[in-house]
């Protein structure tokens, strides 16, 4: 007999669910809905990826994301969000050279790397099932056309 939707939070798997959000946070605040929801962004994954080439100014990294994205260009305000949303986090490292004027570069901190890499196993994870995916879809938006 299949189990009733009532039943939901009876389930295991629901009860270990929400121990763990009751273990790390479920406020608006919480590292693990803050990193998530940046993940998800529109920049914040792009800006981790090219900071693992090595560290980049400012300027140059606006550059960078506004050719590799098809988002169009980043404004500086916005990238100086992610980037100091990223710093707080302890994910990258800003560093002002002593010129005249001074260089400010960014690189990635090792948790900072160790998030990337996460970000880009999923990544990999997404392309290596892109058939799946482009199915699914075409799939459902069959259904739909049904309806």
């Amino acid at each position: 007999m299949a189990e009733a939707e009532d039943d939901l939070p009876a389930r295991p798997a629901i009860v270990a669910l929400a121990a763990d959000m009751a273990a790390h946070g479920t406020a608006r605040d919480a590292p693990v809905r803050n990193v998530m929801g940046a993940l998800g962004d529109r920049w914040t994954t792009l800006v981790l990826l090219v900071l693992t080439t090595g560290p980049c100014r400012h300027a140059a990294l606006r550059r960078l994301l506004s050719d590799l994205s098809n988002e169009g260009d980043v404004s500086q305000r916005v990238l100086t969000q992610k980037l100091r949303a990223l710093e707080r986090d302890g994910f990258v490292e800003r560093s002002i050279s002593a010129d005249v004027p001074p260089r400010v570069s960014y690189a990635l901190t090792p948790l900072g790397r160790a998030l990337a890499l996460q970000a880009r196993a999923m990544i990999d994870w997404v392309n290596a099932n892109e058939g799946s995916i482009l199915a699914a879809r075409v799939a459902f938006d069959a259904r739909e056309a049904e309806d």
